[in-house]
């Protein structure tokens, strides 16, 4: 069953949110000037309600170099919960997408707004005591819009057939 971007939306950001609970982070690809993959480890990645998103630009500088000559991205989210898989591979599937890919188009940077910076705030709040956490997270007032163009989910065989 080949997935929807409008339709399936919904389904998407739980994967999404899902993945983020466990991994952290989502994985962008994007190509350089030389025609070479790159691929950049992103955990401000949110996503609208669409068909868009937009991630906090503070690290992620390559991601803005590639944009210059390709725009087109290609962001896989895996959920990668220990339980989700025992389950599933006990069951002979998945009841879940373990993993889906999003093909996009970046957008401009620009300033974040102020529910942008509050839902990156919401998303680290768990880690607020820690040092790490002013190291990484404060002072990220620039964001880089994504637009989506196509969704693939992972084939995984018969594990993934029903989905």
């Amino acid at each position: 069953m080949k997935l929807s971007l409008e339709k399936d939306w919904p389904k998407i950001k739980v994967h999404f949110k899902k993945s983020f609970g466990v991994n952290m982070h989502v994985s962008i690809a994007s190509v350089n000037v030389h025609n070479e993959p790159t691929v950049t480890p992103i955990g401000s990645l949110f996503l609208n309600k669409n068909q868009t998103g937009f991630y906090f630009e503070k690290f992620a500088t390559k991601l803005g170099e590639n944009a210059k000559e390709n725009k087109n991205v290609c962001i896989l989210a895996v959920n990668s919960s220990k339980w989700f898989w025992l389950k599933s591979l006990f069951k002979g599937t998945f009841s879940q997408y373990p993993a889906v890919k999003l093909y996009g188009e970046l957008g401009v940077k620009r300033n974040a707004t102020s529910n942008e910076l509050r839902a990156m705030q919401r998303r680290v709040k768990s880690t607020k005591m820690l040092k790490g956490n002013k190291y990484l997270w404060n002072d990220m007032p620039m964001v880089r819009e994504i637009k989506f163009i196509k969704i693939e989910k992972i084939n995984l065989g018969k594990m993934t057939r029903e989905l």
